[in-house]
């Protein structure tokens, strides 16, 4: 993105985890249009800065070393480089304990303007309800407390990536059957994925699975179990899942970052939920995502995942 020709400096917040990045995507086209000659930056963690630094939305990419709050070394780093960002406002899309205490280390006579849910902050969010209440309709409501009207739904026109080397059958479907190691309850079994995947194959539909490259005993096992699944677990970029989710039939998988972003590119989406965590609060965005929650995801049949596949 060219140099802004504006003075006003903007800070955008948000740490992660995937899911959470993607479902600000909406907010952070919102923030770019409504500040089309602002300097942005982005506040996020590592993991997610080179991918966010393709996107349209920002100037630069910063990331947070998240020091610990003993670490005062750590701290004054990131104080001056808050402090030396000359920010003229801040948009805190994380709203969480450590970010709003980011509002303090800002030297207290150079606070900029600030939208979250710090005391103090110039733009408050400050709705009864907004921890019980969907991450994508929170965020909206917060922008629009801060002068920002209209939130879009994602756009991940500029996410792409090579998939031709994959070399895909068609048509295929996209299995996703890990999530977050610390998260295990959010995982379905795998031998239920495995008779989803056969089920597939019986129908002509090629079963791809992907995910981490610490999720690549996943793929194997389902390979081992049913052994014409493509496997492409650690080799995917965001960019090739989001091309994967535009070609693919449709999806399953668990409630994960990956589904997310498949979801978010407008993929029929099946995302699974126990009671680890609420769609109601973090379903994924999409034009055609269909949830299925059952508090204890052993007891989950593969019938009634396949059937939320086939809705109309």
């Amino acid at each position: 993105m060219t140099a802004p020709t504006g003075k006003q400096r903007i800070l955008v917040i948000r740490l992660g985890a995937l899911g959470n990045i993607i479902q600000s995507l909406g907010p952070f086209a919102a923030i770019r249009a409504h500040h089309a000659e602002a300097k942005i930056t982005l506040l996020t963690l590592a993991p997610f800065a080179a991918w966010m630094r393709t996107a349209p939305y920002f100037n630069e990419v910063w990331v947070d070393e998240r020091p610990n709050w003993w670490d005062l070394p750590g701290l004054l780093k990131l104080r001056r480089r808050l402090a030396g960002g000359g920010f003229t406002r801040v948009y805190d899309l994380q709203t969480s304990g450590r970010s709003s205490r980011y509002f303090q280390l800002f030297p207290s006579d150079r606070r900029p303007e600030w939208s979250g849910i710090v005391p103090g902050g110039s733009h408050p969010d400050t709705a009864p309800d907004r921890n019980r209440t969907h991450d994508l309709i929170r965020q909206a409501n917060q922008l629009r407390l801060a002068g920002i009207p209209d939130t879009p739904a994602a756009d991940l026109s500029w996410c792409t990536g090579d998939i031709a080397r994959f070399n895909l059958p068609q048509p295929f479907a996209l299995l996703i059957p890990g999530s977050a190691p610390t998260r295990p309850l959010k995982r379905w079994p795998i031998g239920n994925y495995a008779s989803v995947a056969a089920e597939l194959l019986r129908r002509g539909i090629t079963p791809v699975v992907i995910g981490s490259q610490s999720e690549r005993d996943l793929g194997a096992q389902l390979v081992a179990s049913v052994p014409d699944v493509r496997d492409l677990t650690g080799q995917t970029s965001l960019g090739d899942v989001a091309d994967l989710a535009r070609a693919a039939v449709g999806a399953i998988g668990n409630d994960t970052g990956p589904s997310h972003l498949i979801a978010a590119a407008n993929c029929r989406t099946v995302v699974i939920f126990s009671y680890d965590s609420d769609p109601a609060l973090c379903s994924p965005g999409g034009t055609d995502v269909r949830v299925v929650r059952n508090p204890d995801l052993a007891k989950l049949l593969p019938g009634d995942v396949l059937a939320a596949f086939d809705r109309a």
